[in-house]
């Protein structure tokens, strides 16, 4: 059932289409979250979106799944599987320090809000997460207090874990999809090893456009994201050469210095 989804879903859009999804709310969390270079802009709006500042964006495609019956047997099918996808980068590294998407598979009325954070956070704890208002995000971006009393705060649980991080997942109900769709973003609360709160913020901005949109060209976002793994690759080619040019200027000096004479040691005075 949905666990068979969920891994056919995400081994099949994963390879196809380059993805690599994923106690408290409001005022901890958003002095915790700290803002990242949002790079999934520029696929997006080379892949055809609608609004180039966002970084949301809808990609679907035919998945084959495996189902059980009532009998128990194996039922095999093809349905079409969309995201509406959003993913922060790492500008320097490519690493994906959160991605969030919607997912929807043809034939099933309910929908799944998945969220990916990086490795090394405690499973049990699962990942709590808020949608914030407009109004309130804009308080927690500059760090004011938001009321807690205001959040509806939910919890995602993890369901699968890969290279690039785990993912956690909760039914994406009417209600939520109508919060996404009227806020300003969402609050994503993970716990790390060691029990600290580590906060992930994901603007709402664009998601409407692409939620209610046609899906981008698949090749041509799997294109565009890959000219922007290539200009961060490049990135950290020029600062490997850069440092090892430093590395190379201190030791060549240091052997100048280690090579100058020593000065004449001063003559004794006379008495």
């Amino acid at each position: 059932m949905m666990p068979t989804i969920l891994k056919s879903q995400t081994h099949v859009l994963g390879a196809a289409l380059l993805l690599t999804l994923a106690g408290a709310a409001g005022t901890a969390l958003a002095q915790d979250a700290k803002p990242a270079a949002d790079a999934g802009a520029k696929p997006a709006a080379e892949a055809g979106a609608k609004k180039p500042q966002s970084a949301w964006v809808k990609l679907c495609e035919k998945a084959p799944l495996v189902n059980v019956d009532k009998d128990g047997k194996e039922v095999k099918s093809e349905k079409e599987i969309c995201l509406t996808h959003h993913e922060r980068l790492d500008g320097n590294t490519g690493m994906v320090l959160v991605s969030a998407a919607l997912r929807k598979v043809e034939g099933n009325d309910k929908q799944s809000l998945m969220v990916m954070v990086p490795l090394g956070m405690a499973i049990p704890a699962g990942v709590r997460a808020a949608v914030y208002t407009p109004d309130q995000w804009a308080k927690a971006s500059k760090n004011e207090k938001v009321d807690d009393k205001e959040l509806k705060p939910f919890t995602l649980k993890y369901s699968l874990c890969h290279p690039a991080g785990c993912t956690a997942e909760v039914e994406a109900t009417p209600e939520m999809i109508d919060s996404l769709k009227k806020g300003g973003g969402i609050m994503v609360l993970a716990m790390n090893a060691a029990t600290q709160p580590i906060g992930f913020p994901v603007p709402l901005d664009g998601f409407t456009a692409a939620f209610d949109g046609p899906p981008v060209d698949n090749k041509a976002y799997a294109q565009a994201r890959g000219q922007l793994m290539a200009q961060i690759r490049e990135r950290q080619k020029a600062a490997y050469e850069a440092y090892q040019a430093e590395q190379q200027k201190k030791q060549a000096d240091g052997g100048a210095a280690a090579a100058a004479p020593a000065p004449p040691a001063a003559a004794p005075k006379k008495k």
